[in-house]
């Protein structure tokens, strides 16, 4: 009985433990000056690569990256925030909330900052 119960915590432990990993932040460039606001409807994807760092890929492949003030808790892990905005505006002055998977559980809530053109080192 014993092995059995093992095997199970270290099948229940495991993805937790893979989840957990700090994800890694490319190395970039700034390419120009920052924004304050990037418009919603111009925003493709964003790649959260870190508790504090997020990249945002555009219409048109133009990368930019924000580099959160503080860290954010439970961002690098979850990868995954909302955010409410009333004028189709992103801004470095808006807030996220860290979305978890597991439900509909919100976490930490964060403030942006602004958003850096990039282009990554390869």
């Amino acid at each position: 009985m014993r092995p059995l119960i093992v095997a199970v915590l270290l099948t229940v432990a495991a993805p937790t433990l893979a989840r957990d990993r700090a994800p890694e932040v490319p190395p970039a460039t700034p390419s120009g000056p920052a924004r304050t606001c990037l418009s919603l409807a111009s925003i493709e994807e964003t790649l959260v690569r870190s508790d504090r760092v997020i990249d945002i890929r555009t219409i048109g492949r133009r990368l930019y990256r924000v580099t959160l003030p503080q860290r954010c808790p439970g961002l690098g892990s979850e990868r995954r925030f909302a955010y409410a905005t009333s004028i189709g505006q992103l801004c470095a002055q808006d807030l996220i909330t860290v979305l978890y998977a597991s439900g509909p559980m919100q976490g930490a809530r964060c403030g942006l900052a602004p958003f850096q053109p990039i282009t990554l080192d390869h």
